[in-house]
């Protein structure tokens, strides 16, 4: 197995350190934004479209051959999910995470010069939103570095953070502190605190994400309605809100424009920020904060 990719069963072992959040905070409110629309298996590409995360369902994927109504359901996040997005998060004056496909801000110069403008932080998710773990050694190096020379060119900067499709391969970590201008990545599930790990003889941070509090769920059937997603965000924050008073915790919840951008979603989506704003001692963050926090709160 190749070094920074064996398993860790134990973690923090139920004795977590405190994270010190600025302002004393309870948890770390994390929204994430992955924009992916134009990177995803296409015909155009490809050969044959995607489907998944979207009105389809997971059954759709595999479709031989040119989808358009697929095509279309993704091309509804880029024309039209961002902005309602951007204008809830903006209108808030809140901030968020861009976990940004190179290759879709590429063909969507105004929705990359919107985030440009915004403030917010973009962790690379990659050349493509394509499977990782079905790349060899030499592509995935390719793609990190595509990835990163064209988002110097598409927000201005260079991605400080890392983030693949669903999964990376057991090359990814090493190839991503290879490359040796990443803080950190997010490839893990597996906690909700940031931690340390060693690829290769030196140190790397690792900011969890998570796949639980996520709108995918709407792609996969588990969440149906505006209210299905804000019971589900409440009841979590809830949780870890009551457990800040001794142990804070961060909270990674996930956006996918084809899916939460529709009004009768996003509905949802308003509630929950508004519920989470109404509290006390909550830090909404970008990503690149938390690192940069931990790095210097919680040194390797």
């Amino acid at each position: 197995m190749s070094a920074g990719r064996e398993r860790d069963l134990v973690g923090y072992g139920g004795t977590p350190p405190h994270p010190h959040w600025p302002g004393d905070a309870r948890i770390a409110i994390n929204f994430v934004m992955n924009y992916e629309e134009g990177s995803e298996y296409n015909a155009q590409d490809d050969g044959f479209s995607e489907a998944t995360l979207t009105e389809a369902g997971a059954g759709a994927y595999g479709v031989k051959g040119r989808d358009l109504a697929a095509e279309g359901l993704f091309e509804y996040g880029s024309r039209v999910g961002f902005w309602r997005v951007r204008r809830i998060f903006t209108e808030r004056r809140l901030p968020l995470t861009v976990f940004g496909c190179a290759l879709a801000l590429e063909r969507n110069p105004k929705v990359a010069a919107a985030i440009r403008e915004s403030g917010w932080d973009v962790c690379s998710h990659g050349w493509r939103w394509v499977k990782h773990y079905e790349l060899t050694e030499v592509e995935e190096r390719e793609h990190i570095r595509k990835a990163v020379e064209s988002m110097q060119r598409t927000v201005g900067e260079r991605p400080l953070g890392w983030y693949c499709r669903y999964g990376p391969s057991v090359n990814t970590r090493r190839l991503v502190v290879e490359e040796g201008g990443f803080l950190y990545d997010s490839d893990a599930y597996n906690d909700e605190l940031p931690y340390w790990v060693r690829v290769d003889g030196r140190p790397h941070l690792v900011v969890p994400y998570s796949l639980t509090v996520n709108d995918s769920k709407f792609g996969s059937g588990g969440f149906f309605t505006a209210d299905d997603y804000f019971a589900f965000v409440k009841d979590g924050f809830d949780v870890l809100y009551r457990e800040g008073k001794t142990q804070p915790k961060m909270m990674s919840l996930g956006l996918h424009l084809r899916l939460i951008g529709h009004p009768s979603r996003a509905a949802g989506l308003e509630r929950a920020l508004d519920y989470i704003a109404s509290h006390r001692d909550v830090w909404f963050t970008r990503r690149i904060d938390i690192a940069r926090h931990w790095a210097a709160t919680h040194p390797a």
